[in-house]
């Protein structure tokens, strides 16, 4: 859906057509049966953080990369190796890497405290976005929210065509 909807002729259709009747959001929503999951989403809210004006850029590299995240081949390896190459995706599409990493990464020493579940520079950002998601009844990849509502009518496989005719029919 993503490629569709941003590599396509539909994001300047909704752009220029529709721009003054649609918000297009692209909201994160991890699937915590794959653990990477948390990782790959956590280096998008990184890359918001350090430079917003590359995230679809970073997420188009990273949906391109999908499968070397994919559990099968993060198994064996550390969550900071992950994060590392993570960061050097953003790094790819002109995103100052080490600030990515230093956003991500996580230490390995308890706090001044004590405390041993530190989180990262963008746990907070997750746990916002996991919120917001449940609140609207975002549980699976791709949801299409429309008017409020979640519309389960709409597919990932959908074609620009098809998102064409059904925004005709539907934005008024």
């Amino acid at each position: 859906m993503f490629k569709t909807v941003y590599n396509t002729n539909l994001r300047q259709t909704l752009l220029e057509k529709y721009g003054d009747r649609v918000v297009t959001i692209f909201r994160q929503q991890i699937q915590p049966w794959h653990p990477s999951s948390t990782l790959v989403h956590e280096a998008g809210y990184a890359v918001q953080k350090v430079d917003p004006t590359r995230f679809y850029d970073f997420s188009a590299a990273l949906f391109h990369q999908q499968k070397e995240f994919f559990d099968v081949n993060v198994v064996n390896e550390t969550r900071n190796a992950t994060y590392k190459r993570l960061a050097k995706i953003a790094g790819s599409v002109g995103v100052d890497e080490k600030k990515v990493y230093s956003l991500l990464e996580i230490s390995d020493k308890p706090t001044e405290d004590g405390g041993l579940n530190t989180g990262n520079g963008v746990t907070d950002d997750v746990k916002v976005q996991v919120k917001a998601n449940r609140l609207t009844g975002v549980h699976v990849t791709p949801t299409v929210v429309f008017d409020g509502v979640v519309n389960n009518e709409i597919s990932s496989g959908w074609t620009e065509t098809q998102w064409e005719e059904w925004l005709e029919k539907n934005v008024k």
